[in-house]
């Protein structure tokens, strides 16, 4: 998938594809629908598929104090868009002038005319610009009148699970709570933090359970507590490996008095110096949640269960490969 940053104020892009437009944090299963739409029509057509989004968060620029902690880094957003067989990616750069920008001049100066679309897909509810006065009609209405030749738009019916639509707001909702379960199932995948391994304290080497701790850049972190999880190690652009494991989230009160929240994670029968490497942490069950112990040795015990309860969930699972960017 080709890139495209600050693409508001590129000269040279890409015309002629057909496109989707939206934020797309999470690129759950509601917006997949969306991007297999895109990509069935684009195919049909021999044009790229290509997706317009924002960065930051719309929300970041204008509502800071109510800004959403995002599902998904910008790389994350673009290896799952990549995974979907998009082939353009569109950023345009979200800042309080963009956010000036009148909807109906956005599509007309951008989608049409530096873009050409041949077709545009949207959610049945989306909206955009500068007040939010964008909305499918619009875009309907627009790409009718646009002297530029057609553009016509469609709306994509939502995905509903559990008689609501799927939406990313439910999934933040999900994970901040600790329930990675209803969040799988509406991403259609585990959710995941990426970043790099550091070194701890060395605590958990102590109590016979070594862990490696996580550098995240990822806003949204599951609630404290205890989780089943699978690290997947990644070497250049790929994912190599998947090894069963259980992760901690919290401040570790047994051990530590600060309040600083950590990611670290026990590797179930591995060995090895995994210091600097980047890992993906998949959540897919909360066994518990964090919880002072009176010893280090009630704390040892305790492990051993979690540990137990773990390897009961993961019996069965095996190393998977996957294909990053």
């Amino acid at each position: 998938m080709r890139v495209f940053d600050d693409a508001w104020n590129r000269e040279e892009l890409p015309a002629g594809a057909v496109a989707t437009i939206g934020n797309y944090d999470g690129v759950h299963r509601g917006q997949r629908a969306i991007l297999e739409k895109v990509v069935e029509r684009s195919r049909k057509l021999e044009v790229p598929a290509a997706v317009v989004t924002f960065e930051p968060h719309p929300a970041k620029v204008l509502s800071p104090e109510r800004a959403p902690r995002c599902l998904t880094t910008p790389a994350q957003k673009e290896r799952l868009l990549s995974d979907c067989a998009i082939d353009l990616a569109f950023v345009v750069h979200f800042d309080a002038e963009f956010a000036r920008v009148e909807a109906g001049n956005f599509v007309e100066q951008f989608l049409h005319q530096r873009l050409d679309l041949r077709e545009i897909y949207v959610g049945s509810r989306f909206v955009f610009g500068h007040g939010r006065e964008g909305d499918l009609a619009l875009l309907q209405r627009l790409g009718t009148d646009s002297g530029h030749g057609a553009h016509p738009a469609w709306g994509v019916k939502e995905v509903m699970s559990g008689g609501a639509p799927i939406s990313s707001t439910r999934i933040r909702e999900a994970v901040a709570s600790g329930h990675v379960e209803v969040a799988e199932s509406l991403l259609g995948r585990p959710y995941e933090l990426v970043g790099t391994v550091v070194r701890g304290t060395g605590t958990g080497r102590e109590l016979g359970f070594p862990t490696i701790n996580l550098d995240t850049d990822n806003e949204l972190i599951p609630a404290h507590g205890v989780y089943v999880t699978m690290v997947a190690l990644e070497e250049g652009d790929r994912r190599v490996r998947s090894l069963p494991s259980v992760a901690n989230v919290g401040v570790r009160p047994t051990v530590h008095r600060d309040s600083t929240t950590t990611v670290e994670c026990h590797l179930l029968d591995f060995s090895g110096d995994l210091y600097g490497k980047t890992v993906a942490v998949e959540f897919l069950e909360r066994l518990r949640g964090e919880r002072a112990f009176p010893s280090l040795e009630a704390l040892r015990s305790q492990i051993e269960k979690d540990v137990a309860r773990a390897r009961a969930r993961l019996a069965g699972s095996r190393p998977r490969a996957f294909s990053v960017g």
